[in-house]
């Protein structure tokens, strides 16, 4: 019974599953059939991603075509595709390959991308959310192609940006984070995402998840979104700007630093949040902020206008704020005032909340009263009057803020320096004041904070770089009193001494380096600051000692006390107090040149200074939990590339050469040698006067021998002027005569047009004659119709023969007679067109040669006053005179010319006219064969006469006449006015015309 029991079947592998499930989905006709392989399939994508992919990829996105209305159909595909471009870590066949192969396949057929963006116009929450992600998967893996497939998929980006009005958080977020990605590098999406309401809609989302304060992860998104749409975007920040959207960006900084009404604490998590969405809003205003940019002052403006800038600076100086947002709050008003005269004196004007104090036992305990300073006195409490490691990042803000006050701003720049002198020298112990801070250093403070003399010696160096003005007021600042004995000493001498001191004690190297690039910018192409540095010589000496004997062998200092000699030597004269050949030889003897090169090297190659733009500004505690390492300022780091070179060849230069440096436009500085060669060159040039004054006298006696020569030659023009003068008349006479020669040719001319308008009108009247003559054929073609039918009848074939007779002679005859007439009209015009043009050249010639003569004889009118005329100008009388002549030759030459033509002109036309009177003797001869032919047909009129006799006798004699008149020898036609005409000589158009006429006329007759 057992033994019909089959046996269990074959356990069936992975890949035959798969390969299984792959065929069925492709195969399967059932939708539940095929959700039940997408079911299985799905099942093993996580652990065999490449197994699935590679069966069943093109079957799942074809599925989503297929079954794209079955909303749990497309759930289940899209989840299956989710899990393949991210399996299990664990997975064998796990691999970053496979996201790639699977990206590729969606992105190599653009309908697949437009597929998934047509699950966003679906209500479905799960083909929405899940379209999103796979898009951000395939965006992952081919970032450029799937941008492009979703830029030219129809409705790509607005369908996107609509997902951001989805009330359900998951998809809108997941839309956000799509964008986001989608819009970092393609300024094409970013302008579009814009146009669809970008801004609007990312705003309306902030405001709902309550701004900064409240708001959670999605509004930093939001932030970041932003930031992808403006950054280096002009049109984008244009439209942003115009739109009024930065009083949102106020509004937003507004609320930002408001304390919670209730006074609850925030929570930790809540306080880290606050402070990334209050940094990445300070992120997007920077944005527009860039210096250099071309929308950058129109977007300064703006923000002042919306209260941007006030809104930062109470941020900024928020004592609740985190001090690291206060910073970042720092640098925004920073780069809203930079460059900007008017926002930076509003800045100057603006009031911010005074910093609280701690209470002391004499004060008494804190009020809540807030009392308000000047931003530019808080900033400097904020750099000097604080210090301790965790608040240098404020610090260092701060003084970017001030270092941007001064930017390109010499009314403030000069401002400040007369505050800051006028409070160094009433209150001399104010700690906030940066003149006191350098000239009266504190040994404990210098010790603690070194870092204020550093910020101290930075603000003094943005005010003094690059502005003669400033300088010069720094450099009037002095210690000690005369009047009570005391000694005076400038600023520059106390700076050095303090540097000095302080590189003798081994103090920090911060101070050092400080002082250092304050006088490398005070000093350079300064000869005065250079003067009064080498006022003291042991000022020299002690600098080469720091930078070859310096005992902590700091590069950066050794390196700037080398280039701090170079400059002094650059700049130094032959009248400094120290001469420029003592300071060359003492910097050799000391130092030497490979040693001075091999500083300035080190420090050009040190990494701090090398890599300076872009290394990250580390403003943490140090390596050992000390200061930062913060040793050079970004403006001296651009001073010392911009020189290097320059002040390494200085020390290569003779003593000799100095510079010229034009300072206030007053140029200092000279060259020794220039001024001794300048004087070699006077002494030539003296040298030379009196050669030439030795020349002087002996061209005066050339000169009265040639004016003797002169009296002398001008006799002879005399002389020769009335020689000249006779053969203007004689040429004068030629002239007349052949004018009158002229006017003989027009008066030709004249009658050859008279007789052409004569013709025009015979032509005339011979044609209104014509017209009279057909009317009267007209009358006898009526009477004799009938006649004339029956002898048609009869004598049709002579007709025939004799009619093409006829047209032979007539066609032959119309063509000679339309060639005489072209030929006789070519005639006329040439003939025409030459007399006029031969006219008008001797009109213009004749112009020409009467302007010549007046100018000649004005000509001998000053030469008869004058007298004076010398053999230069006969010559170019004679000239003249013979260019008259050519020109009277060839208005001659001209007139025979036109008189040849006119004789050609009128030989042609009576050849026309024999032509003419041929042709008329053959009109003759046809006529009298046309005659003949009349008289035949007369004849048979005859016969035909008895039956019609009433009919005749009504006729009119003028008929009868020509029908009884058989004896005349010659045609009747000559017998009419019309013939007679056409003798005497009438045009040949006009014949041919009356002829071809007259021929018609007797056809019809017959």
């Amino acid at each position: 019974m057992f033994s019909t029991i089959t046996a269990a079947p074959a356990k069936q592998s992975v890949g035959e599953t798969i390969s299984v499930l792959s065929g069925r989905l492709s195969t399967a006709t059932l939708l539940e059939d095929r959700r039940a392989a997408i079911l299985g399939l799905r099942s093993f994508a996580k652990q065999y991603p490449a197994s699935v992919a590679s069966g069943a990829l093109r079957g799942l996105i074809g599925s989503l075509t297929r079954d794209g209305e079955d909303v749990d159909t497309v759930k289940v595909v899209m989840e299956t595709l989710l899990m393949l471009f991210s399996p299990d870590e664990n997975s064998p066949e796990a691999s970053e390959e496979i996201a790639l192969w699977l990206a590729d396949e969606f992105t190599q057929r653009q309908e697949n991308i437009t597929l998934l963006l047509d699950f966003l116009e679906t209500n479905d929450f799960y083909s929405r959310l899940y379209s999103l992600q796979l898009l951000s998967a395939i965006l992952a893996a081919r970032t450029e192609r799937t941008e492009e497939c979703i830029l030219v998929a129809p409705m790509g980006i607005p369908r996107l940006v609509a997902v951001l009005d989805d009330p359900r958080e998951a998809i809108r977020d997941e839309g956000i984070a799509l964008l986001t990605y989608l819009t970092p590098a393609s300024i094409d999406i970013q302008k579009l995402v814009a146009f669809e309401k970008g801004f609007e809609r990312v705003f309306e989302i902030i405001f709902q998840e309550g701004g900064l304060i409240e708001g959670a992860k999605v509004v930093e998104d939001c932030l970041v979104l932003l930031a992808n749409l403006l950054r280096l975007n002009s049109s984008n920040q244009s439209m942003f700007r115009e739109m009024r959207f930065i009083a949102k960006l106020g509004q937003l900084l507004h609320d930002s630093y408001k304390l919670p009404e209730d006074g609850q604490e925030i929570a930790p998590w809540a306080q880290t949040q606050r402070n990334r969405n209050i940094y990445a809003l300070l992120a997007v205003i920077r944005l527009f902020l860039v210096p250099g940019a071309v929308g950058t002052p129109q977007n300064q403006v703006a923000f002042l206008r919306d209260g941007c800038l006030r809104y930062t600076l109470e941020l900024a100086f928020a004592h609740y704020i985190d001090l690291p947002i206060r910073a970042e709050a720092l640098i925004a008003c920073a780069d809203m005032i930079r460059g900007h005269h008017d926002l930076q004196g509003e800045f100057a004007g603006l009031q911010v909340p005074r910093a609280p104090r701690k209470p002391s036992a004499e004060q008494g305990p804190p009020t809540n009263c807030i009392s308000r300073q000047y931003t530019i006195e808080a900033l400097l409490e904020t750099i000097l009057a604080v210090d301790g490691p965790q608040r240098f990042e404020m610090r260092m803000a701060a003084c970017k803020c001030l270092k941007a006050y001064f930017f390109n701003h010499t009314e403030a720049q000069k401002h400040f320096l007369d505050r800051a002198i006028y409070g160094h020298k009433e209150n001399p112990g104010e700690p906030t004041n940066v003149l006191t801070t350098l000239l009266c250093p504190l040994p404990e403070a210098m010790a603690t904070d070194p870092y204020r003399y550093w910020f101290s010696s930075v603000l003094l160096l943005h005010l003094i770089h690059e502005s003669p003005e400033t300088k010069a007021v720094a450099m009037a600042v002095t210690e000690g009193d005369e009047a009570s004995g005391e000694e005076v000493v400038t600023s520059i001498q106390t700076i050095a001494a303090h540097l000095l001191s302080s590189v003798s004690k081994s103090e920090d190297p911060r101070i050092i380096i400080g002082y250092l690039m304050l006088l490398l910018c005070w000093l350079f192409e300064d000869l005065d600051a250079v003067n009064d540095f080498l006022g003291e010589y042991t000022n020299l000496q002690g600098l080469i000692q720091a930078a070859v004997e310096n005992p902590n062998g700091d590069v950066i200092v050794q390196g700037l006390s080398a280039m701090l000699t170079g400059v002094i030597y650059e700049f130094s004269t032959k009248d400094s107090p120290v001469p420029r050949a003592a300071v060359q030889k003492t910097i050799m003897t000391r130092m030497g040149r490979d040693r001075y090169v091999d500083k300035l090297s080190k420090l050009r190659s040190y990494p701090l200074m090398r890599d300076h733009e872009v290394l990250s500004e580390n403003l943490g505690p140090g390596a050992d939990g000390g200061l930062p390492d913060v040793f050079l300022d970004d403006t001296f780091v651009d001073f010392f590339k911009d020189n290097y070179s320059r002040i390494l060849r200085a020390i290569d230069r003779d003593p000799g050469y100095e510079i010229s440096v034009i300072t206030n436009g007053v140029q200092k500085g000279v060259s020794r040698e220039l001024v001794d060669s300048l004087r070699a060159q006077v002494e030539e040039k003296e040298q030379l006067l009196r050669n030439l004054d030795v020349e002087k006298a002996s061209l005066t006696s050339q000169l009265g021998q040639e004016q003797a020569d002169h009296r002398h030659t001008k006799d002879n023009s005399a002389m020769e002027l009335a020689r000249l003068n006779h053969t203007m008349e004689t040429l004068r006479a030629q002239f007349n005569s052949r004018e009158r020669t002229l006017q003989d040719v027009e008066g030709k001319l004249a009658q050859v047009t008279k007789l052409l308008s004569q013709e025009q009108t015979e032509h005339q009247r011979t044609r209104a004659e014509i017209v009279r003559l057909k009317s009267i054929n007209d009358g006898l073609q009526r009477n004799h119709e009938q006649e004339l039918v029956k002898v048609q009848k009869e004598h049709r074939l002579k007709e025939e023969q004799l009619h093409k007779q006829i047209e032979m002679i007539r066609k032959e005859h119309g063509a000679k007679e339309e060639q005489l007439h072209q030929q006789i009209e070519a005639v006329r015009k040439a003939a025409e067109s030459d007399a006029e043009r031969v006219r008008r050249r001797s009109e213009a010639e004749k112009a020409d040669l009467k302007a010549t003569i007046s100018r000649l004889e004005v000509d001998l009118m000053k030469a008869n006053k004058a007298k004076t005329v010398n053999e230069e100008k006969i010559a170019e009388l004679e000239n003249k005179i013979k260019a008259t002549a050519e020109s009277l030759n060839a208005a001659e030459k001209k007139l025979k010319t036109s008189e040849e033509g006119v004789r050609k002109a009128t030989k042609q036309l009576e050849e026309k006219e024999e032509e003419r009177k041929s042709t008329q003797n053959e009109l003759d001869d046809l006529l009298i064969v046309f005659s003949d032919l009349e008289e035949k047909v007369s004849n048979y009129k005859v016969s035909l006469m008895h039956p019609l006799l009433p009919y005749y006798t009504c006729l009119s004699p003028f008929s009868r006449s020509n029908m009884n008149n058989r004896k005349n020898s010659r045609p009747w036609a000559r017998q009419y006015p019309m013939v007679k005409r056409m003798r005497m000589g009438m045009k040949r158009k006009v014949r041919m015309r009356t002829r071809s006429e007259f021929t018609g006329r007797g056809d019809e007759n017959i």
